[in-house]
């Protein structure tokens, strides 16, 4: 059997079968293959970091069930795939990647040049540090055995990305059938990671018996287990109180007890919660500045702290806890199921104390502009209350005025691009969501990160998705324009003077989208609900010259729970 077809074979064995690609030259075998196959989706993009994230969301939208494969040609289709593994490196998305290389005999070994083939590049070791696992395949009869490793690899443990190189005369070689057959009959190798312990139990069960105060942090390790919605459900009915990280926030539902999102750039109530709780249960978050401040000391001032999590080098690295446990969220909540006898000495008060927190802080912070970015998206959560949604975040201001104010209910999700912090991320990453789902998917992104992979709304007209963009276009940089403002005199090199953008509108229009333009608070809402109106393309964009700020913020070596602006300014 042909090398590449026995590749397609074992990946449809596997449920593999929707491609996102770039062609080139080295890739045409697989691709051939994967097309004859007649059960491949093969999407074609017209940039590889396009096709990795649209990979990336497939991932995303099954939590992490389901891998999507992404490919490119050697070369520059390889080294254009590389922000895309990175995020999901960052983010534990589980996603396999192929390359395409030159012939084995092009390639210049160990030979001290630059290289021997026409694109020849060593991609395997570019990815090295963003991969679980990276391996060039020169002998045919390894490939399916390092297909199998590959896959078993990215969806055991901490899931993340995974890629094979393999060269054309690899692809076009034979492989014995009774060797592919072999392979075809292996099961994939998955270890779903370690368990909790008696004695972490145990331990943590003694930390809770005389605490008045607790609160639970979701973050994005614990944003995919299966049985992370029905343990929150109990916290809801017993009064403990839960908040999340920015990538914790993609998976909670906005019950009575959710406290929103913590953080530089978190929600007043969620930092205040924090640093007043008395004990605080972290599960599957790594506590990075952006989570508790410059100032780790104070983070949680009063409060005992549990970690959680599946990766143990996580654990004890910035934030030093009380009591560290290495575990998979989905095993901590069946083994830990919420009951009253849990937190025996729970405060009452408490959750009346966080709630009045919330009600404070629910005024609208940008009163003083033309269009308020949160009341645009609080306009969202009402129009699309009762739809099965994804939404999908790029980089920037409007990220943040997302994860502050939408609130997921059933059925619903957000994904943002967190440790990689991609712009350019959204829209692809949206098509990728769209074409595995059937739900409406809804891309929120800024000037600056939709003409990153502007070239996919090509894409979506050809696909004629149900996916609604909406563009908040201030013409402007506007995250690192608000930086420069704070330390630079406002010297905006490069976030406004030198940058520019276009008419998003005329663009979509001429990719055959339709298009919508507004510029004032009540002609917004007319053109949001049109999101919930139509099944086709639709792209909104909402002039925003000016609104270069994300409030509330904290600055450099602020306390958590002492954002700017202060709330009695």
């Amino acid at each position: 059997m042909k090398a590449s077809d026995a590749v397609a074979k074992f990946l449809i064995n596997h449920r593999v079968q929707t491609c996102f690609e770039l062609v080139g030259g080295m890739i045409t075998h697989l691709l051939d293959s994967f097309a004859e196959s007649g059960q491949f989706n093969i999407v074609s993009m017209h940039h590889e970091q396009s096709a990795a994230f649209a990979a990336e969301g497939v991932a995303r939208y099954t939590k992490g069930k389901t891998i999507a494969l992404a490919m490119g040609t050697s070369g520059p289709g390889a080294t254009n795939l590389v922000t895309g593994i990175g995020s999901c490196w960052f983010d534990s998305v589980p996603c396999l990647f192929i390359t395409g290389q030159v012939n084995t005999r092009e390639l210049k070994g160990e030979q001290a040049i630059r290289q021997q083939g026409f694109q020849e590049l060593d991609i395997v070791e570019v990815v090295r540090s963003l991969t679980k696992y990276a391996v060039r395949v020169d002998d045919p009869e390894d490939l399916l055995s390092e297909l199998h490793k590959a896959l078993s690899t990215s969806l055991s443990g901490r899931q993340g990305p995974v890629l094979l190189d393999i060269p054309n005369d690899v692809q076009r070689a034979e492989i014995p059938d009774a060797w592919v057959e072999k392979w075809l009959n292996v099961p994939l190798d998955i270890n779903t990671g370690p368990e909790i312990g008696l004695n972490d139990l145990e331990n943590l069960e003694a930390l809770c018996k005389d605490v008045q105060r607790p609160l639970i942090c979701i973050g994005g390790g614990a944003r995919w287990a299966d049985s992370m919605s029905d343990w929150l459900l109990a916290a809801d009915a017993l009064g403990v109180p839960y908040v999340s990280t920015l990538m914790g926030h993609e998976r909670v539902t906005a019950g009575n007890n959710y406290f929103n999102m913590i953080g530089s750039y978190g929600n007043r109530e969620a930092n205040w919660a924090v640093q007043n709780c008395d004990l605080l249960i972290v599960m599957g978050a790594r506590l990075d500045v952006r989570q508790t401040g410059s100032d780790v000391e104070d983070f949680a001032r009063h409060a005992h702290i549990v970690q959680i999590d599946i990766d143990p080098s996580q654990l004890a690295n910035r934030v030093q806890a009380d009591l560290n446990i290495c575990a998979t969220a989905d095993s901590f909540f069946k083994a830990f199921p919420l009951q009253a006898s849990v937190f025996p000495s729970l405060d009452k008060n408490w959750l009346t104390e966080l709630s009045k927190q919330r009600d404070r802080a629910q005024l609208n912070e940008y009163a003083d502009w033309e269009i308020s970015p949160s009341e645009v998206v609080k306009k969202l959560n009402r129009i699309l209350d009762k739809h099965a949604v994804d939404y999908v975040c790029d980089v920037g201001n409007h990220q943040m005025w997302a994860a502050q104010s939408l609130r997921l209910t059933p059925n619903q999700a957000v994904h943002y691009s967190g440790g990689m912090g991609a712009m350019g991320f959204a829209l692809p990453t949206a098509l990728g969501i769209a074409v595995q789902s059937r739900n409406k998917v809804v891309v929120i992104s800024g000037d600056g990160s939709l003409q990153i992979n502007i070239q996919e709304l090509d894409t979506l007209n050809r696909l004629g998705l149900d996916l609604a963009i909406i563009v908040m276009n201030n013409s402007a940089l506007g995250m690192v324009k608000n930086f420069q403002d704070m330390y630079f005199d406002g010297r905006n090199q490069s976030t406004q003077k030198g940058y520019s953008s276009p008419s998003f509108t005329d663009i979509a229009t001429a990719y055959g989208i339709e298009a919508h333009r507004v510029g004032n608070a009540a002609d917004t809402e007319r053109a949001l609900n049109l999101i919930a109106e139509r099944k086709s393309p639709l792209l909104i964009e909402i002039m925003m010259d000016g609104a270069t700020e994300c409030r509330p913020r904290l600055a450099f070596g602020a306390k958590l729970d002492e954002q700017f602006p202060p709330l009695n300014a």
